[in-house]
């Protein structure tokens, strides 16, 4: 399949417009993450909290936060149809640029790859609702962080090698 430039510009227009929309309204939210007084973050939640911190705060939750949480979490479906989108778009204008094919082809893999992320993204969400109205969190811990960081890594790859082709490597002519 061979779209031209413009295609991929508007799918990433299109696509920083709805991530800066819901980036606002998710981060607005945040504010109202408290749990006994302390704040706590998505990211923590996603990445770097122990098991036993998960269950505090999730088994902690008042209804207003765990309305607030349920919200951002629903805001990240949103979220996600603007990012992904945007960053497989932006892979795919960046490879106009480089001379590599190997660069082109990987910056096109890294592209389709946002599927998967996308993929990932919606079982963590899905994970994080489901312990927010149970909060047992089992043996489904080391999946879920596997699952995050599988699309933290698809998402960066995305954005810093197409970010490196884009501002680093000229087209021979």
């Amino acid at each position: 399949m061979k779209l031209n430039t413009s295609y991929w510009n508007r799918i990433f227009l299109f696509g920083a417009g709805v991530f800066i929309g819901t980036a606002f309204c998710m981060k607005w939210m945040e504010r109202d993450f408290l749990i006994k007084g302390e704040k706590f973050s998505i990211l923590g939640l996603e990445l770097f909290y122990t098991r036993e911190k998960m269950i505090s705060i999730i088994s902690g939750l008042d209804n207003h936060t765990r309305t607030i949480l349920r919200y951002h979490l629903y805001f990240d479906f949103a979220f996600m149809a603007g990012v992904y989108p945007g960053i497989a778009a932006l892979c795919m204008m960046a490879r106009k640029k480089p001379a590599l094919l190997l660069l082109k082809k990987l910056l096109t893999i890294v592209a389709c790859l946002q599927l998967l992320a996308w993929a990932c993204d919606i079982i963590e969400n899905c994970y994080l609702l489901s312990w927010i109205q149970k909060p047992v969190i089992g043996n489904d811990l080391g999946l879920f962080h596997f699952i995050v960081g599988a699309k933290w890594v698809i998402v960066l790859c995305g954005i810093f090698l197409s970010l490196l082709s884009l501002l680093g490597i000229k087209k021979n002519k």
